[in-house]
């Protein structure tokens, strides 16, 4: 009883003020306040409200003549075009960073600066976005699908390389020390200790990256490199908003198919 009243008796200490977090609330609403300054905006257009209506009133009643034409480019060609540029820009991709992420890794490395050259060199793989490279390529190549592929392929290698660096990094050392008493080569080692071990992330990564492939396939069309995107544009510069509105339906229910097969697989391989 005499250790209650006490407890209840004794004053509970004042909490502390943190300036540090004041600090930094302060700190993001002067970064807000200044990015917010740097918007222009000159108000709203006489017509928004029926360009806004219009745009609307086609998406919601999209043209179902275009799913399939005999005599030309339809959805379906379209779908199936950004489909096959994912595909082949992802596989590139997968295949060309095993060779860059065994280099940057550092265990796989007798010296620190060897795989920072790696690094780096993903580093400056991933400093150019996808639609940069697929004007580059497209000036290269010509526009089409095989701009759209290569732009893919090359970007893909930068990140999925640092994430393949990463599984490699991650490994159990214990099968190859295992080997190695045993007698095995280096290549024995890395065939039956090491790719065993990170073969299942370098696929979840590959799945993962192949879903954000599909996403700039679409986008990459928009600029000429094949795919949905032509005639998405074509659409949009010709305000055709019903045949807009079932690209879009197109798009959103292929992406949602991927995302359900590919989460699907992922969890099988973890």
């Amino acid at each position: 009883m005499m250790k209650n009243e006490a407890s209840r008796i004794r004053p509970r200490p004042t909490q502390r003020r943190n300036p540090l977090r004041w600090i930094i609330i302060l700190l993001l609403i002067l970064v807000y306040a200044w990015a917010l300054a740097g918007v222009p905006f000159t108000g709203f257009k006489e017509t928004a409200g029926q360009i806004m209506k219009a745009i609307v009133a086609g998406i919601f009643s999209p043209d179902w003549n275009f799913v399939y034409l005999p005599e030309g480019e339809d959805l379906l060609r379209g779908l199936l075009d950004t489909l096959a540029i994912s595909v082949l820009g992802t596989v590139i991709s997968a295949v060309l960073c095993i060779p860059f992420a065994f280099w940057s890794a550092r265990n796989m490395s007798g010296h620190r600066a060897i795989s920072g050259a790696g690094k780096m060199m993903l580093s400056f793989i991933r400093t150019f976005p996808e639609i940069i490279m697929a004007l580059l390529f497209i000036k290269a190549v010509g526009p089409g699908s095989f701009a759209g592929v290569l732009a893919l392929g090359l970007h893909s290698i930068g990140m999925l390389g640092k994430l393949f660096a990463d599984e490699v990094e991650n490994i159990d050392y214990g099968p190859s020390e295992a080997l190695l008493a045993s007698g095995a080569t280096r290549m024995q080692q890395l065939w039956f200790a090491i790719l065993p071990q990170v073969i299942p992330g370098f696929l979840n990564y590959t799945l993962y990256r192949f879903e954000i492939n599909v996403r700039s396939a679409t986008i990459l069309g928009v600029i000429g490199a094949g795919g949905i995107g032509t005639p998405l544009i074509f659409a949009l510069s010709t305000r055709n908003w019903p045949r807009v509105g079932i690209i879009l339906l197109g798009i959103i229910v292929m992406i949602t198919i991927i995302d359900l097969i590919s989460g699907y697989i992922r969890k099988k391989l973890v």
